[in-house]
């Protein structure tokens, strides 16, 4: 038990500092891999008695690469999401969301959110963030939204496109060892919330603060298109739907799935051979720039894999775990209902934290089913996609449109934190 205590205070004090910024989480899940081993007593360079492998190899060497099939699908989802900013569809579904609404501010925001959903159900990163942020949040304000309730529209959006990315499915199928079906029919279920929850959040704002008038007429910044936006075609609009589509409908694998949809994208849009070789390799070069962050954090959390299921580690925070994770129905629901901000800064309810060791932790020890396991952090995954102020894409927003980004957390907080519950509740009756 003291061993256990020891991790756990290891766990505490490498949040404390992620949390006071002063612990990027590129080297925290690495240093609590190691250090959860070292406690655990597994040896650094040699097998152990009962054969298990050491630090060297069974954590560093193998956790590096344990979620691979993961780096790969974030790699062509980001070289997609380069190609779609690079030719201009991003830009250009944008614009045409905001020219349908015309005179009518509602209309205007609300088709804004659904194209932002749908951009950001492949788009990702910063990069994505900033060149559809820079569009949509400039319409949003000139139309009367306020500039908090616009970033947290925007966050809402892009928090439903989110939830049908499939490279984002394909890491909880990497972590949590589930079926894609499982993750698939949840996420759709999950998507349904959050736009229930935001259709809430938008009418609330509408009724308390009202949108002023339209731009006028006429003299409208849209019309003005940029020449590359005209010869967009139409049909290459459809470009981000076409991996969920044939994900979804016709059962193929991720990957291929993102290479059906480049391809699309650049032969409805190139004229040439040379234009599509040309913008095909530089994509790829500047997709694998901007995701490289969420690769080497992938490679620690695969550490942090490795150590926390390792037999030795499992052994010590077994009665621990047992004694405080609920596996029966009402405590299930309260214990992630209620403690599902803990994925705020990087917690351990957060999958692109300290959320995975424990999830897969929890799955090991057979303590909650892989399904359940997957809708409660899922559901809690919703809190901090949304709300927390340490995403990169949450301080650039608020950042741009002059508010504090603790401001869009108390903003947005209330309503996540109820989809997360909900969440929660719908993960219980189908898995437990």
């Amino acid at each position: 038990m003291v061993q256990a205590i020891i991790i756990v205070l290891i766990f505490l004090v490498v949040v404390a500092l992620m949390i006071s910024r002063k612990l990027p989480t590129v080297l925290a899940m690495p240093v609590l891999a190691i250090g959860i081993a070292l406690v655990a007593g597994i040896p650094f360079f040699e097998p152990g008695e009962t054969g298990d492998t050491g630090i060297l190899t069974g954590v560093i060497e193998s956790g590096t690469i344990r979620l691979a099939s993961s780096y790969a699908a974030v790699i062509f989802g980001a070289w997609l999401g380069e190609i779609m900013m690079s030719t201009g569809i991003t830009k250009r579904t944008v614009k045409m969301a905001a020219e349908l609404g015309g005179d009518r501010p509602l209309v205007v925001t609300i088709l804004l959110m659904i194209a932002t959903a749908i951009l950001f159900t492949t788009v990702g990163g910063l990069g994505a963030t900033i060149m559809i942020g820079s569009i949509v949040l400039p319409i949003m304000t000139s139309i009367g939204v306020t500039g908090l309730t616009a970033v947290c529209l925007f966050l809402f959006s892009m928090g439903m496109g989110l939830t049908l990315n499939v490279a984002n499915w394909n890491f909880y199928l990497s972590v949590l060892q589930i079926d894609k079906d499982t993750v698939q029919t949840f996420s759709l279920i999950l998507l349904s919330l959050t736009v229930v929850m935001a259709i809430i959040f938008l009418f609330i704002e509408y009724k308390r603060n009202g949108f002023g008038a339209a731009w006028p007429q006429g003299n409208n910044s849209l019309a003005d298109e940029d020449s590359d936006n005209q010869k967009v075609p139409a049909i290459s609009l459809i470009t981000p739907l076409i991996p969920i589509i044939m994900v979804i409908v016709f059962d193929w694998p991720i990957i291929p799935a993102f290479i059906v949809a480049i391809l699309f994208s650049l032969l409805v849009t190139q004229k040439s051979v040379r234009a599509f070789i040309n913008i095909l390799s530089k994509t790829a070069y500047d997709g694998v720039t901007n995701v490289a962050p969420v690769i080497i954090l992938m490679m620690g959390i695969g550490m942090l894999l490795n150590a926390v299921m390792h037999p030795k580690v499992s052994a010590i925070m077994s009665p621990l775990l047992e004694s405080i994770i609920p596996s029966g129905g009402i405590g299930f629901i309260l214990f992630f209902a209620i403690l599902s901000p803990l994925a705020l800064y990087r917690g351990p309810l957060n999958m692109w934290g300290l959320g995975s060791g424990i999830g897969s932790l929890i799955i090991s020890l057979g303590i909650l089913p892989a399904p359940a396991v997957m809708g409660a952090l899922l559901s809690t995954e919703r809190v901090q996609v949304i709300a927390d102020p340490t995403n990169t894409h949450n301080v650039w927003l608020a950042n741009y449109a002059g508010v504090d980004v603790n401001q869009v957390l108390r903003k947005v907080l209330p309503y996540v934190w109820v989809l997360s519950a909900i969440g929660v509740i719908v993960a219980y009756f189908m898995f437990l």
